[in-house]
């Protein structure tokens, strides 16, 4: 098909969506790149992942470590069955199964040069600072794109160096004012570790915690190469130690304000292995990789630090070194839980209190599936009195596969919610889960009633509309319901937490009415490629799919009389001059006729109304501003467009009366010989409406048609006619043949410039774009602020609302804006006696 199969072609069906963030010049770049990602812990697997998914060539994970129990609260691939074996090769089967495209192997040896040469890019998790100085010099000498990123429980760390050559050729993914080609400088890691200039801000209430990381993420390699091992959970004596080894480094980097409470949470917390932590760094990771090796968006320039410390307990509420005394003698010993990772930042109690939890999902689809696994990892609901209910109305397509990596081929056609369900727990046998398949509306109140949004401890938002958004926002708000909500568009991500009495809600939705193209702009005046895409749209649907009662609802009598006479003639045979085909020759006949109505007739009587050289009522130029004045074309058999807009059209109109057809072009050109085409002559009684109000008023006024109209409305519609639903994803049924040449040869009347099938489908289609990093990082955000929900926090200071561009180095991380207070009465009411 594609991807991996020699022809260098891209499988659009399965990379449809993210398509539409990369684009296929970036799509076939990639598909030369060869990978290494080293390390397969928590971090490792979640870039290998991503990085897969996106369509690289080739991926191959090497580690030498031995899967252990703290590895399972991160590292979704890994069961409990391989504890003592090999992470890289127990990892494969799984990786290798995520895209059929890409080709995936495992290198439990160690990391060397030889192995590093092999591959134009390389990424280190878990690494040592001397492995990082050692392979980044290698690497940086040998033009090979070097990433380094890191996590030590809830401060991540990620670098990036691609080298001196390296050229931009999109920066950003937005329409360009200009074409540009950007060349990016970089430095190596040992010479950028000494750069604090080069540390990207992404919470700027941090600024001198992000410096003073860089120096403890150094500090921290000394201090495991001096005592071979990770600070202690919580222990305040080798926290003394690090922060002595940062105040050391600073003697040189002479920060003026050092964030010494950082360096301690950070001591305290550094054998942690948090999921989420890795969904958000392993999200961003992947973004670069995909950056090094298409050229497209902006690379990290080249430091950045990310924590998330408001999620520790207040500090009344923190846990005591003596706490973690025991597990700290387990250390020495086996380790048993699966979720020791998690334990040794919150301590084994908060685990507990996770594992009651009772939440309810809506929508297992690409953040869906994200935040299943993040559940299962942290044992969200796992325990004996805790529950996870999912819902999701839809069932798997081909397309979701790209990104919604909890579902495979075998999977296609089966409802969402329970393929999802159902492969989490096998990542967390543990896990208690319901799947239904409702839709979240008023529709479904009586199964998601009062009762059962009182025995819920929250909700988790996976929703792809702002409707249904407003909706569970709003039984959330009624029920006093914490709310995690997340969307994403393209390599853009947004992540809302709604803490009742304490943080603003989703709130009501934004009219959306000045999106909408007026009826007058699509009938007769387009200027844009949207306007004629969006005319052919509604055309295939007037044409195709419209059921005859449908097509007269909310028209005027004159405009439905119209109508009407049009579904008689689709009634009547072609022999008594109606528009019923009897033969595949009548389908080409209708076909092209229809053509020459729409692209020569309507534009000519259109400019018979209004000619060129018009002028308004205050003398100016009638055809100017967005008025672009049109030309009839002239059918054209040897003209590509022309003929796709017949077999698509004739082809449709034969499928809604059973008639089969073809695609042989020769052949419908035979036909077309035949085909009789009667003149026209534009007719000056025709009235055009030139705005929307113009419209309406004669809607208004109604017409002297009603009778004939009853006469027609009253016809029998006893003839077995199909209709057809838009599926803008099947690439072999001809709506989107039918709709790309509709449009094409519209904006050829207008002087448009026309758009190719990809970028017609996405805008025909209404196709949201979407791409499996940004999807991770929105999904780690959103639980890391579940964890903070879980632990009851009430300082809005904890909280934070993100909104981030992977394309663009843009993180920003802001404290939420409290609830909107009304005043009810100006005066004071005493309680009254009851």
């Amino acid at each position: 098909w594609c991807k991996m199969s020699g022809n260098g072609n891209i499988d659009e069906g399965f990379y449809s969506r993210q398509l539409y963030v990369l684009g296929h010049e970036a799509m076939h770049r990639m598909g030369t790149a060869s990978v290494l990602i080293a390390g397969m812990r928590g971090l490792g697997v979640e870039i290998a992942k991503n990085v897969i998914l996106s369509g690289v060539k080739s991926v191959t994970v090497q580690d030498q470590g031995l899967t252990a129990w703290e590895d399972l609260s991160s590292q979704f691939f890994l069961k409990e069955c391989h504890i003592g074996q090999n992470r890289a090769a127990c990892s494969l089967q799984q990786l290798s199964s995520l895209n059929p495209h890409v080709q995936v192997s495992a290198h439990p040896g160690p990391l060397n040069e030889d192995l590093i040469l092999k591959f134009q890019v390389v990424v280190l998790t878990d690494s040592s600072l001397d492995d990082q100085r050692r392979f980044g010099d290698l690497c940086h000498s040998k033009g090979i794109k070097f990433i380094v990123a890191d996590t030590k429980g809830l401060c991540g760390q990620l670098f990036c160096d691609f080298g001196k050559e390296f050229e931009v050729l999109d920066q950003d993914g937005e329409m360009p004012v200009s074409v540009m080609v950007q060349h990016v400088s970089k430095k190596p890691l040992t010479e950028a570790l000494q750069d604090q200039e080069l540390l990207i801000m992404n919470d700027f209430g941090k600024i001198a915690r992000h410096k003073t990381l860089h120096l403890a993420f150094q500090a921290l390699h000394n201090f495991v190469k001096k005592e071979q091992q990770l600070p202690r959970s919580w222990s305040q004596s080798d926290a003394e130690s690090l922060l002595a080894m940062v105040r050391e480094l600073n003697e040189v980097a002479q920060l003026e304000d050092l964030d010494e409470a950082a360096v301690q949470s950070l001591s305290y917390t550094a054998r942690g292995d948090l999921a989420p932590m890795n969904a958000v760094i392993g999200g961003l990771a992947a973004q670069e990789v995909i950056k090094a090796c298409s050229g497209k968006f902006t690379p990290l320039q080249q430091w950045l630090y990310f924590d998330a410390l408001e999620c520790l307990p207040e500090e009344e509420d923190r846990p005591a070194e003596s706490l973690f005394s025991k597990q700290s003698s387990m250390n020495k010993m086996q380790s048993t839980s699966r979720y020791d990772g998690q334990i040794a930042v919150f301590g084994s109690a908060f685990q507990e209190k996770l594992e009651r939890q009772k939440y309810f999902l809506v929508g297992a689809g690409a953040i869906g599936c994200e935040l299943l696994k993040n559940f299962a990892l942290i044992g969200l609901g796992a325990g004996e009195k805790g529950h996870i209910t999912v819902t999701d109305m839809d069932f798997i397509e081909r397309s979701n596969l790209n990104r919604q990596f909890l579902f495979r081929s075998q999977d296609i056609g089966k409802p969402k919610s329970e393929v999802a369900a159902k492969a989490v727990c096998e990542m967390n046998p543990h896990m208690k889960i319901t799947a239904h398949q409702n839709r979240l509306d008023p529709d479904s109140e009586g199964v998601y009633d009062y009762n059962f949004f009182m025995g819920l401890d929250g909700v988790a938002a996976a929703l792809d509309n702002v409707e249904a958004r407003v909706y569970l926002d709003g039984r959330c708000v009624q029920h006093l319901k914490p709310l995690l909500e997340g969307g994403t568009l393209g390599a853009k991500g947004h992540t809302l937490a709604v803490v009742p009495h304490l943080t603003e809600s989703y709130g009501p939705a934004k009219s959306s009415s000045s999106d909408a193209i007026p009826l007058c702009t699509l009938k007769n005046f387009p200027h844009r490629i949207e306007h004629t895409l969006q005319w052919a749209r509604d055309q295939f649907e007037g044409l195709f799919k419209q059921t005859p009662e449908n097509r007269t609802l909310s028209h005027g009598d004159a405009e439905a009389l119209e109508i009407l006479e049009g579904v008689w003639n689709s009634l009547e045979g072609m022999a008594t001059r109606g528009q019923r085909p009897s033969s595949w020759k009548d389908c080409v006949t209708w076909a092209r006729l229809k053509w020459e109505t729409v692209y020569n007739n309507d534009i000519r009587q259109l400019l018979h109304c209004f000619p060129p050289d018009e002028v308004t009522t205050t003398g100016l130029p009638f055809w100017s501003g967005s008025k672009r004045c049109p030309h009839p074309l002239t059918f054209d058999p040897n003209n590509v467009t022309h003929m796709e807009y017949v077999v698509a059209a004739a082809n449709l109109y034969g499928h809604i009366y059973g008639i089969s057809g073809t695609r042989d072009f020769t052949a419908i050109r035979n036909i077309l010989e035949q085909a009789h085409v009667p003149h026209f002559t534009p007719k000056s009684t025709v009235k055009i409406h030139v705005t929307d109000k113009e419209m309406e008023e004669d809607k208004k006024r109604g017409s002297d048609d009603a009778g004939e109209l009853l006469y027609l409305d009253g016809i029998s519609l006893s003839y077995n006619m199909s209709r057809l639903d838009c599926l803008c994803d099947d690439d072999s049924n001809f709506h989107m043949d039918y709709i790309v040449a509709a449009s094409n040869l519209r904006a050829e009347n207008y002087d448009i410039p026309a758009a190719d099938r990809h970028q017609s489908k996405r805008i025909a289609g209404r196709i949201i774009p979407a791409i499996a990093t940004t999807t991770a990082a929105v999904a780690g955000l959103m639980c890391l602020e579940l964890l903070k929900l879980v632990q009851g926090h009430q300082k809005i200071t904890s909280y934070r609302t993100a909104y981030i561009n992977l394309a663009v180095q843009y993180f920003v991380l802001s404290q939420p804006s409290r609830p909107q207070d009304f005043e009810v009465s100006n005066s004071s009411i005493p309680p009254q006696p009851l």
